[in-house]
């Protein structure tokens, strides 16, 4: 699977590949940079953000989201506040191939409040904005509960 499903809290549901993703960040670089002992080709969360943002048109009208929740495909889920993803960084190639083993994409944050928050075999992002007032706290774990549908695809 090599598909990327984005939920944005005011602009809908798309799908995505790992490569549109880079080619619309602009600039990949050696993940080491910003996670030492790493090894493959990433990009900027950050900057892909933007750039999405203005792809879609939605750079002036939507507010700053609050949290980014990252799904796996093993049902492992993490919540991350969006002020916690300054560094942030997509690893979507080694060695100059889509990743096979964690892929289609993994996230790193390297100034997060967890390593738990380093996600491997992410399926899907959602960008949202939380209604809750004051400082969100970064929460993470495996699903508990399931949808009819994620039942039967995971057949």
């Amino acid at each position: 699977m090599n598909e990327i499903k984005i939920e944005h809290f005011k602009l809908g549901s798309f799908a995505t590949s790992p490569e549109e993703m880079a080619m619309l960040a602009g600039k990949s670089f050696p993940i080491a940079q910003r996670v030492p002992g790493a090894v493959g080709d990433a990009f900027d969360w950050q900057r892909w953000y933007s750039a999405w943002l203005e792809k879609v048109g939605g750079a002036e009208a939507v507010p700053a989201p609050s949290q980014l929740i990252v799904e796996a495909a093993d049902t492992f889920e993490a919540s991350i506040p969006w002020e916690q993803l300054g560094e942030a960084a997509v690893l979507y190639k080694l060695d100059g191939e889509p990743l096979q083993k964690t892929g289609p994409i993994r996230l790193y944050v390297p100034n997060g409040s967890s390593k738990c928050l380093n996600v491997k075999s992410i399926v899907k992002l959602k960008i949202g904005q939380n209604a809750a007032s004051g400082a969100e706290e970064a929460t993470y774990g495996f699903k508990h509960t399931f949808s009819a549908e994620e039942l039967r695809k995971n057949k």
